[in-house]
């Protein structure tokens, strides 16, 4: 069970991880611009560049680890690194979840399809991934 579900977290943080090394090398897959590009995945009103590459990089690496990290709770070991680190991602991917649905982000992100995307998309699945994260943390622990 704890390895299907770690399977089913690592599979989009892969994705993610994947596409924004795509963008840390100056791609601006899914849209034709660079502009569209910024809109759809970042929204920061006002918004005309996609934030640094290095960051692209930072986020890529970041999420592929945090994927590594989800098939490693699947560890029947006693680490208590390996449970802190699965409990501060479950609280950073809820954190990222839950500011998705909060009045100061929707003012901060408000360019579209950002905005909509955050709330249909983007929210939703980082809620799901730190469930998640807790989920498989909770069954290290009992």
């Amino acid at each position: 069970m704890t390895a299907g579900l770690a399977s089913i977290i690592f599979i989009p943080l892969l994705a993610i991880s994947m596409v924004h090394m795509l963008w840390a090398f100056g791609s601006t897959y899914p849209t034709k611009t660079e502009r569209d590009l910024a809109r759809t995945v970042a929204g920061f009103k006002g918004i005309e560049k996609m934030p640094p590459r290095l960051a692209s990089f930072a986020v890529s690496l970041a999420t592929f680890f945090a994927g590594l990290w989800a098939l490693a709770l699947t560890d029947p070991g006693t680490s208590l690194i390996l449970t802190a680190g699965g409990m501060v991602l479950a609280f950073v991917f809820l954190a990222r979840g839950f500011v998705s649905y909060t009045s100061w982000w929707r003012a901060l992100t408000p360019e579209q399809p950002f905005a909509r995307f955050d709330v249909k998309v983007y929210g939703p699945l980082c809620l799901f991934i730190g469930v998640g994260f807790g989920w498989l943390t909770l069954l290290r622990i009992i």
